[in-house]
């Protein structure tokens, strides 16, 4: 032991015996402590200890202002257990020379520019400051292990169940399964959710805004407050010897009993700012393992369930990954991975879950993260292969038709519209059944290219459809089109759940006998009772709101023909803009049409962040521009109140504002929880200018277009994802009046910040849908889970690169062997069905 601790030591112990009155040391325990503690650094021997030294001093610095002798014993005691522990922890090392010990540049090779997987967080770029032995010998390493052979593959072995694995009896493997883990193929695909690598540690005082490092340190103290929002916000000070750091986690208030003062823990996050000093806010943390940090090895993190500890779930997957990784059959054929620079799958497992080398884990990430985007741009083949191979109805279209509905429009289409339009009409002329994806910003005119798309097919002696998600959103189509496709002379019908049982019938026969041409509806439009004569084109808007399934069951009202049942022409519509990246993984099966250009004239939104203490500037706002004739839309994230989310509510606020803020207004309501028929009568109620301002919810992010509202106010801001807010955003500035987007919020996170920040610099859709993609990533990228595709684990699909070595490979082992049936394919053919398999839509 240091000589400073055993001193340390001796102090303690006197004052307990003395009962705890300040007057084992003359001049009190402060006067030792300012003594103390700078030898005690010099012999502190590693990171641990450093910290130990500073959570002392701040103790016992205080010690005499402590009222009362039970506070005062209870202090001594903690301190005495924090000696003991140590004593055990460090045993006979000597004490650290600085100059042997400091910091050295990392030997591994720097990480490669490929994105990481989103859950694992960066390390950081300096070793920790070497333990020095007492004897001249090295500092414990952990060692490579020899590479096991390859096994033949033992696929039955591996659908065993868990319970065949040592160390694993019924409870665990209940635990287990509650992660969806049943097999022990399933096991060895639980990756770490993170790593904490103890071979490249960055001390606090060398933490820079934007890292994503991992720190250790003590705890000094945890304290639990309230925000101004009603938001429970626990902080604890974190110190590792050489500076401190302050780290947050806001709902989360159970944590203010497990973070407790000195504990040790480790911490994983990026580095953020608030108030000019760096902070970690929610990051990852784990209690501190003495073992990997003495033997310097990158430690796996997993997820983990209710009773089922890190520690045992290490344990585990050891014992896993050994036996069975050399028994994994490899699906990916030898010529694909010497072209890719891939390593076999048994090695690639054994390293993503007990890594040697920053090298090693990195490579491994690389193989898994090519397997899940080549898997995926399979399937996708596959769907494309399945679509295109059915036969389709060709629609030969008159030139003058195009022209006339040209010549019917008071304003010119833009270069876009028209480079669309020919894409398609180009597509329909084909026997094989067009597949395209239209995307466009709010207000880029895909309304005007479907409308043409409709006329070429219901010209040709064809029918259409066009099937939206919302009856709000298909009444605001069939009135915008009937009136234009009326004009070429084409009969269009509007069908949704709410329609007349008398009105539906005559539409049924309409479909039925070819009067109707083109009809215009929501999902009852793929009922069984609905049938077309000729349905050639189906026009899909806001795709992505529907699954596969109900996307299936509109093709499936494709016409019948001498050959049978032939697949209407298929056009999806988005709103959404989509990143590039993204687009390839989710729509690999279908062509792409993008509307890159707004119609002359279109004035910009102007976009404002102010903080929820500007509210009143706001409203003020708002009632001069309803003053001069305008509207206003008021956005709430909730419908009710809730005791779980601290967020605004639509019911509350509609109230509160009728009755307080605009009593000489109309204020109106809509949310999702209200009827069809009240929907629309609020919605009518407002489109017709009767309500001066609409309160509501995100029902309204599909709506129908009101020109006169020029103002979005949203409240809560913070809680709704970029591309959302975008969304809201394009229910004004429809018309010839300047438009204003308010963005009211409180925002506590970094990545709140960004999200708002990027609305108020940008109106350009796709540059925030990249923003966006980046910020949340692309689990999150739609709000929740797209039907019919497989989750991703780990591959990043901001990683073109990557994504596109996929794709290459995907299409050239397609065109060779389209259904996998060569003897050398069956496992990669197994693989391609169970990852598909999740999301229903097996290719």
């Amino acid at each position: 032991m240091g000589k400073s601790f055993s001193r340390l030591e001796r102090v303690l112990n006197l004052e307990a015996q003395q009962g705890y009155q300040n007057k084992a040391v003359v001049g009190g325990i402060r006067q030792f402590v300012t003594f103390w503690v700078e030898k005690a650094r010099e012999d502190a021997v590693d990171e641990a200890d450093r910290a130990l030294v500073e959570q002392v001093s701040e103790v016992l610095m205080d010690y005499g202002g402590l009222s009362g002798i039970e506070a005062r014993k209870k202090a001594i005691t903690n301190l005495q257990e924090r000696i003991k522990q140590r004593d055990e922890r460090v045993g006979d090392k000597a004490p650290v020379d600085k100059k042997k010990s400091a910091p050295q540049p990392p030997q591994s090779k720097p990480q490669k520019s490929t994105p990481q997987p989103p859950p694992t967080p960066k390390v950081a770029e300096k070793k920790e400051a070497q333990e020095t032995p007492s004897k001249p010998t090295p500092p414990p390493k952990s060692q490579p292990e020899p590479e096991p052979k390859p096994q033949e593959p033992d696929v039955a072995g591996l659908s065993q169940s868990v319970l065949t694995i040592k160390g694993i009896g019924p409870k665990i493997k209940e635990q287990l399964e509650r992660l969806g883990v049943k097999t022990i193929w399933d096991l060895l695909y639980v990756f770490p959710r993170r790593y904490d690598d103890y071979t490249l540690m960055k001390p606090i005082k060398e933490l820079v805004y934007g890292d994503q490092v991992t720190v250790i340190g003590t705890i000094w103290e945890t304290r639990s407050r309230r925000s101004r929002n009603n938001q429970v916000v626990v902080q604890s000070v974190i110190s590792d010897g050489s500076a401190k750091v302050q780290a947050t986690w806001f709902n989360q208030p159970w944590l203010a009993d497990k973070l407790k003062s000195g504990e040790q823990i480790v911490i994983s996050g990026t580095v953020e700012q608030f108030l000019g000093r760096l902070v970690f806010n929610n990051p990852q943390w784990e209690p501190l393992e003495l073992e990997p940090l003495r033997t310097r090895r990158i430690v796996p993190i997993y997820p983990l369930t209710q009773g089922l500890h890190s520690k045992k779930m290490r344990t585990i997957m050891k014992t896993a990954v050994a036996d069975w990784s050399p028994r994994l059959p490899e699906p990916l054929p030898d010529a694909i991975r010497q072209r890719c620079d891939l390593d076999r799958i048994d090695k690639t497992l054994r390293q993503v879950h007990f890594p040697e080398s920053q090298d090693t884990l990195y490579r491994a990430r690389r193989r898994l993260i090519f397997d899940e985007l080549f898997l995926l741009q399979l399937g996708m083949q596959g769907q494309r292969h399945e679509w295109r191979s059915q036969p389709g109805l060709p629609i030969e279209s008159d030139p003058a038709i195009l022209i006339r509905f040209h010549n019917s429009l008071p304003f010119e289409l833009t270069k876009a519209q028209k480079r669309v339009i020919n894409e398609i009409e180009s597509d329909m002329k084909h026997d094989v059944p067009m597949n395209r994806l239209l995307q466009g910003d709010v207000g880029s005119g895909k309304t005007l290219v479907a409308a043409a798309a409709l006329i070429i097919a219901a010209k040709s002696g064809m029918q259409a459809a066009l099937m939206v998600p919302t009856e709000i959103l298909a009444e605001q189509h069939y009135q915008s089109l009937n009136e234009l496709l009326s004009s070429q002379d084409v009969s269009v019908a509007l069908l949704t759940g709410s329609t007349a049982t008398a009105e539906k019938e005559r539409i049924y026969a309409g479909l039925a006998d070819g009067t109707i041409e083109v009809v215009i509806g929501t999902h009852a439009l793929i009922q069984p009772n609905v049938a077309f004569k000729k349905l050639a084109l189906a026009v899909i808007d806001e795709q992505h709101r529907f699954g596969v399934d109900q996307r299936a069951a509109l093709r499936d009202k494709g016409a019948e023909t001498s050959v049978g049942k032939v697949n209407p022409h298929l056009l999806v519509m988005s709103a959404t803009p989509i990143p590039r990246s993204l687009a390839l993984s989710l729509y690999g099966d279908l062509d792409m049409s993008i509307l890159d250009e707004m119609p002359p004239g279109r004035q910009e939104i102007k976009t404002r962040w102010l903080k929820s203490s500007e509210r009143e500037r706001a409203y003020t706002f708002i009632r001069r521009q309803v003053g001069e004739g305008q509207q206003a839309y008021i956005i709430y994230p909730l419908v009710e109140e809730s005791d779980k989310i601290d967020a605004g509510s639509a019911v509350e606020a509609y109230e509160r504002l009728q009755k307080e803020v605009f009593p000489e207004l109309t204020v109106g309501l809509v949310h999702g929880r209200l009827r069809s028929d009240e929907k629309e009568a609020v919605m009518r109620s407002f489109y017709e200018g009767e309500t001066n301002i609409l309160v509501a919810t995100s029902v309204i992010e599909v709506g129908v277009d009101v020109p006169n509202s020029t103002i979005m106010l949203i409240e809560d801001a913070n809680r709704f994802g970029l591309a959302q807010l975008h969304q809201f955003r394009g229910r004004v500035g429809r018309g010839e009046h300047q438009s204003y987007c308010i963005l009211l919020a409180d925002s506590e996170t970094g990545t709140a910040e960004e999200r708002l920040r990027a609305l108020e610099q940008s109106n350009d859709g796709f540059v925030l849908a990249e923003k966006d993609l980046e910020i949340r990533g692309p689990g999150e990228f739609f709000g929740r889970r797209q039907s019919g595709i497989p989750e991703l684990q780990l591959a990043s699909l901001l990683d073109m690169d990557m994504l596109q070595l996929a794709r290459t490979e995907a299409e050239k082992l397609f065109q060779a062997d389209p259904l996998l049936e060569q003897p050398e394919h069956t496992y990669l053919r197994e693989q391609v069905a169970h990852f598909w398999e999740a999301a229903g839509d097996v290719s």
